[in-house]
């Protein structure tokens, strides 16, 4: 169990730092940063499919829901912004060192 929730929190983690990355892209979607807006008001927002109070029911939801929505948001990105993060991880943008 643990090993599967370490693989989706791997998953998460890379699908967010390439809609991050898409963001700051100058050849972004019109669409992206209102879709962004729209799931972090969800993820704040007391209105939910399945209320917070009802007490596992409630997160379970989120946890399945906002995933598959982020999955979804960068499914939906340009081929182009996509091969654009490719490459940007393959470089390396440390500073030069300087040997005495």
């Amino acid at each position: 169990m643990f090993k599967k929730l370490s693989a989706l929190y791997t998953l998460i983690r890379e699908d967010l730092r390439i809609l991050g990355f898409a963001l700051r892209h100058p050849a972004r979607p019109v669409w992206l940063l209102p879709a962004l807006v729209a799931l972090g008001l969800y993820v704040l927002s007391p209105i939910d499919l399945l209320p917070d109070l009802v007490p596992v029911l409630g997160w379970v939801d989120d946890l399945i829901l906002v995933p598959l929505v982020i999955a979804w948001l960068v499914s939906r990105l340009p081929v182009d912004l996509r091969r654009a993060w490719q490459d940007a991880r393959r470089t390396v943008d440390a500073p030069a060192v300087r040997r005495a």
